[in-house]
């Protein structure tokens, strides 16, 4: 079959950048899907949830195509930081996150709908932190905009002034894990171009369930 459009599913111009290094071809369609907040729910069973609901909504729409979604949270323990709503919000983020070690975990789906196919997998990374006063943290949201990043921070705009040392990939830290979803999809691909799709859907067919709420890093 030939190599279907491979769209992702996100408006961030920092993964669509990283994306561009492993395929220099593909759309982004900004996916509508809301992020979902569950407290019983961990950081990684939360990104794989929400990765989910954003690849299978943009699916809907490109059903022959490869759907790349993505979402990113940062946590500490059993407590998730999403995106701040306000400047305030993104302070007292930092003012937490300061001095301590976090964890940054991305969660990637990839779906071809008509294919009947998907795969989920999560990266994660420790961040330690500087110790930081309030008057460093308001200057760093000075320089940088916190309010489209999750933990209120980008590694990749001024980090060095945040961060004192990082555990494993630091472009997941930034929003996709290059290294894992380089080898996920190139064998998503292969996959799906050696087995075609059925030529109907069955009735009683299931449609591709989504990661199980209990999925564990």
């Amino acid at each position: 079959m030939d190599t279907p459009i491979l769209i992702l599913a996100s408006a961030s111009p920092r993964r669509a950048e990283l994306l561009r290094q492993l395929r220099p071809k593909f759309q982004v369609v900004p996916s509508q899907a809301e992020e979902i907040h569950a407290e019983h729910l961990s950081a990684g069973e939360l990104a794989l949830v929400n990765a989910y609901r954003k690849a299978r909504a943009v699916s809907k729409q490109f059903p022959d195509a490869v759907i790349i979604g993505v979402d990113t949270l940062v946590a500490v323990g059993r407590r998730i930081l999403g995106k701040p709503r306000t400047l305030e919000e993104a302070c007292q983020m930092l003012v937490f996150l300061q001095g301590q070690t976090h964890q940054v975990t991305t969660g990637v789906c990839l779906i071809h709908l008509r294919g009947h196919r998907q795969r989920v997998f999560c990266e994660q990374t420790d961040v330690k932190f500087r110790p930081l006063t309030l008057p460093q943290i308001r200057r760093y949201h000075q320089r940088v905009n916190p309010l489209d990043k999750a933990g209120a921070y980008g590694i990749q705009e001024k980090g060095e002034v945040l961060v004192e040392s990082i555990s494993g990939s630091f472009s997941n830290v930034v929003g996709l894990p290059m290294e894992k979803l380089e080898r996920e999809l190139d064998a998503f691909l292969e996959n799906l171009a050696a087995k075609p799709p059925p030529a109907r859907r069955a009735p009683g067919f299931a449609s591709p369930k989504p990661p199980s709420s209990r999925l564990r890093l």
